[in-house]
């Protein structure tokens, strides 16, 4: 009888040491790491090792073990309610192997450790399984009731302390949480430049994921494309331009779902950046940009080694991204108003001069013929001419700048309709043409076509006048329908666009040495295609100028 008292105190006092273990440590990792061997011990097993459960896939995941370390390599994970550790969480009750060579086991670990009978306990707060404790011996054993009792005493106080670390956890989590955000936040109201502003938030948000790859695509609205705007640990992905269709591949899912997508595996994903799989990415984790609920584009990070993305991260990654597509929405307003303004500023000052010459030509011819009445009638005459041809370039000039404005406005209302092409072109020639001069219109006269007259016309008039101006007869008006765009293309015979002008030919008060001309003719011709929702483009001809413009007839 002493010798039981005595057996019962000791173990009592090894109790003890799993309750001060359970007091002294707030780290999960440290505390599983003393608790195990102490309870190990108390029972005279050879292995112990603690499964918690994973509340997200409702599985035991191992998390510690000793003597059967392996467990916890692997990563074994038991479903609730199969195996032994499964059958312990699922019924809350202890469950006794005498010989686990006539037990169903799911985990082959056990077995090829030689481990030949074992007792699990379930992890129990509040009457909720949070995981499973098991012992377990190299020898065959009867564990009887006062070892089951015993193990769950253990189990309770590292049930508790288990969970009390998890809540420190937890709550330190939360706080890092709110830290990072904080520091993109900081960094989003510190930047107004985009490249700066993404050259410093990129780091940022890979290391709060604790990954090894961050980029950002924005969206092309005219193209409907993502493009690689910035990126970390990837580069060659803004590098070489990639460009992702909207609903295409990883990024183009995630702007078109407007939702997280999480690719644990990159192997077995269809993927359209070969990028991703030349820097030896293994999983990732894509989150899109919203601004109002539309989605300006996508942030993606990505590891080298194969991991889970959990609902956590993608938390984390979304709030981050809430703040990363404010910051960028606010970089490009200030881009677009910084712009606008220099716009503005060179609008004026480059129309005040074009307004100026004819301005001052129309005052002084007006001039010398209200002071000097007793000019030869051939030189009143001449002054009356160049007046009027002042006026003329003046009204229109003023004209084209109205049209500017109202097209930079969008007040200019595109109503497309069905129209014969021929009879409109035609028409538009005869009007923009001087006679004598050969304007040839090569178009089918069956070929019909869904577009807004005046647009076109505004279009086709600056193009037509354009090449009578600077290029040489014959012109060449021609028309096609292809690939579900109707092309109508100007050509004229001279000599062509100077190669130093054509990176700036559509921009506007852009033209030639010669100053023929206001410069506003291409940039409008051009803002009117855009308006019809198509484009205008510069082609070199054979062997002059030739401009086509492409309108969808979807």
């Amino acid at each position: 009888m002493e010798t039981g008292l005595r057996a019962n105190t000791d173990r009592l006092e090894r109790l003890q040491a799993v309750t001060d273990a359970a007091l002294a440590h707030l780290e999960v990792e440290e505390l599983l790491q003393v608790l195990l061997p102490r309870i190990r011990d108390i029972l005279g097993a050879d292995t112990c090792a603690v499964l918690l459960l994973d509340e997200e896939t409702n599985e035991l995941v191992a998390r510690a073990a000793v003597g059967i370390e392996e467990e916890v390599e692997a990563g074994v994970r038991i479903a609730m309610g199969g195996g032994f550790a499964g059958r312990v969480a699922a019924g809350k009750q202890p469950v006794v192997l005498d010989d686990i060579d006539e037990a169903e086991l799911l985990n082959p670990i056990l077995r090829e450790k030689g481990i030949k009978s074992m007792v699990g306990v379930p992890l129990l707060v509040a009457g909720a399984v949070i995981g499973v404790l098991h012992v377990g011996t190299l020898q065959r054993r009867e564990f009887d009731s006062d070892d089951v009792d015993l193990l769950q005493l253990a189990a309770d106080r590292a049930a508790v302390a288990i969970e009390h670390a998890r809540l420190f956890e937890a709550e330190r989590h939360a706080r890092r949480r709110i830290e990072h955000v904080q520091a993109v936040t900081d960094a989003a109201l510190a930047h107004l430049e985009l490249e700066e502003l993404l050259d410093v938030l990129l780091p940022r948000i890979r290391d709060i994921l604790v990954a090894d790859t961050c980029a950002v695509l924005l969206l092309d609205r005219e193209t409907n494309e993502l493009v690689a705007r910035a990126a970390l640990g990837i580069e060659e992905e803004v590098v070489a331009g990639v460009r992702i269709p909207m609903g295409g591949g990883f990024a183009g899912r995630v702007a078109a779902t407007k939702e997280p997508v999480i690719i644990d595996n990159l192997a077995t994903y269809r993927v359209l950046n070969p990028i991703l799989r030349e820097k030896g990415i293994e999983s990732m984790l894509g989150v899109p940009l919203l601004v109002g609920g539309d989605a300006i584009g996508v942030m993606h990070v990505g590891s080298l080694a194969p991991r889970r993305f959990t609902n956590d991260d993608v938390e984390l990654l979304q709030l981050v991204a809430q703040r990363v597509a404010i910051a960028i929405e606010r970089a490009k307003l200030h881009e677009q108003a910084r712009q606008f303004d220099q716009l503005k500023l060179n609008f004026v000052a480059i129309a005040s001069h074009e307004l100026r010459t004819p301005a001052t030509s129309i005052y002084g011819a007006l001039t010398t013929l209200v002071q000097r009445l007793e000019l030869p009638p051939e030189t009143r005459e001449e002054l009356i001419q160049m007046a009027y041809q002042q006026s003329d370039r003046m009204r229109r000039l003023i004209e084209q700048l109205l049209d500017l404005s109202r097209l930079d406005a969008r007040a200019i209302r595109v109503v497309p309709h069905p129209i014969v092409l021929s009879s409109v072109l035609a028409e538009i020639v005869s009007g923009s043409v001087p006679q004598g001069l050969r304007a040839d219109v090569d178009v089918p006269p069956d070929l019909a076509a869904v577009a807004d007259p005046l647009a076109l016309e505004r279009v086709l008039t600056n193009l037509l006048t354009n090449a009578v101006r600077h290029g040489a007869a014959p012109i060449r008006l021609s028309a096609v329908r292809k690939d579900a765009n109707l092309r109508i293309s100007v050509e004229d015979s001279g000599s062509g666009v100077p190669e130093e002008l054509r990176d700036r030919l559509f921009d506007r008060f852009s033209r030639a040495d010669s100053g023929v001309g206001s410069g506003l003719g291409l940039a409008i011709a051009r803002a009117y295609a855009h308006a019809m929702g198509g484009e205008l483009f510069y082609r070199e001809g054979a062997p002059g100028a030739r401009f086509e413009l492409v309108i969808p007839q979807d």
